[in-house]
């Protein structure tokens, strides 16, 4: 069903926005979602730009947006498709760099405002850092206003050249249709745990890509400590990627007490069931993993880096990157301590409650859409 427009409540036809993603990981396109039905909820026309694989997993038209499908790639074919569905829009907003540098690419020559939303911080080593700072230079100069997620993304705009750069508000949003609560929570979360092996032992969850950058070598060094413990603890990672041969390679040959699950739709009860949450990467923006894990009220042991202290402030237990002594005492520590445990599972959902919520995150982007598409008075 097509989205219909409501009068704008300036007078003036309905502002016509463009969501551009790229990939969209979870945190952006979850993001998107949320944007899509506020605005469109507020009679801004929204068209979502993203490959039709996300629309399947989002369902962007659910939300009251108009979906094109454009390929993740650079290619001259993707950004023409971009730069047409561009056409008449009024404001173009973009969700991380490839997708930001694809919209500089399609908006050239035109003078339509572009706002640029970072969610996290690009990652490459060797040659490709080198392009990636390309990239982000020239889409940040390009951009009418950054949006950074975090203190840290905004200053990293502000030294690479961006014009305007700000705070976001970003809320977590929730699944659509709201989460979907077991009758029996305590039976379900009994249930969970003996699926995974974790009956009668302390279960140890993260979250993330199977990449260098999430930390996960340090995690299996951790592991070692935690062999023979009685009862042993068991870390299972939900995610995909690169590593994963090494890392299993790694947990068979050491006798770790780790279980890779892949990628998984069922994070959320996977979360609740755990005694722990771990996030042990080399930078995070405003992780979804940590959010979660606070509003399930999990105690987060988690790396002091990036947007992490700004977001959980102390209701986790940070530990230096790279350090894992210092993360295998924090969990053995915690594991010894129930009434640390819950003093941060009461300050977590405390510190919840400060985020923003999904109606602020719309209201200050649509106040910034407005200042870059409203008629400057006359003197």
């Amino acid at each position: 069903m097509s989205p219909v427009s409501r009068p704008s409540p300036h007078g003036r036809s309905p502002l016509r926005t463009v969501q551009v993603l790229g990939g969209g990981n979870a945190g952006s396109s979850t993001h998107v979602r949320s944007l899509a039905s506020g605005l469109a909820a507020r009679g801004v026309r929204v068209t979502v730009c993203a490959p039709a694989e996300a629309d399947h997993l989002y369902d962007f038209t659910g939300a009251g947006a108009e979906h094109v499908h454009v390929p993740r790639s650079s290619d001259p074919g993707a950004v023409a498709a971009l730069r047409a569905a561009c056409t008449d829009a009024d404001l173009v907003h973009a969700h991380g760099l490839h997708a930001s540098f694809r919209a500089v690419l399609a908006l050239s020559g035109r003078h339509t405002p572009l706002v640029v939303t970072w969610h996290d911080r690009a990652y490459a080593e060797g040659a490709r850092a080198h392009l990636v700072r390309l990239l982000e230079r020239r889409v940040v100069r390009a951009a009418t206003v950054v949006l950074g997620t975090t203190s840290s993304l905004v200053d990293r705009a502000r030294r690479t050249g961006a014009r305007d750069a700000r705070l976001a508000a970003v809320a977590l949003p929730g699944p659509p249709g709201g989460p979907a609560e077991p009758d029996d929570p305590d039976r379900h979360r009994s249930k969970v745990r003996a699926e995974l092996g974790a009956t009668g032992r302390p279960l140890l969850m993260a979250v993330g890509s199977l990449e260098p950058h999430r930390g996960y070598r340090v995690l299996l060094d951790a592991a070692r400590a935690w062999r023979g413990l009685d009862p042993e603890p068991l870390v299972v990672v939900a995610g995909e990627g690169s590593l994963r041969a090494v890392l299993q390679r790694r947990i068979e040959d050491e006798a770790l007490p780790v279980r890779l699950l892949g990628r998984r739709d069922d994070v959320g009860e996977l979360i609740a069931a755990a005694d722990l949450a771990l996030l042990t990467g080399r930078w995070e923006a405003r992780s979804v993993f940590a959010q979660e894990a606070l509003r399930a009220r999990v105690p987060l042991v988690a790396t002091g880096v990036g947007g992490t202290p700004e977001l959980v402030g102390d209701a986790a237990e940070l530990v230096p990157y790279g350090d894992a002594e210092a993360l295998c005492d924090a969990v053995l520590r915690l594991l010894g301590d129930p009434g640390r445990r819950a003093l941060l599972a009461d300050k977590g959902v405390r510190q919840a409650a400060t985020w923003p919520t999904e109606d602020e995150t719309v209201n200050q982007v649509l106040s910034v859409y407005d200042e870059l598409t409203q008629p400057t008075p006359l003197p």
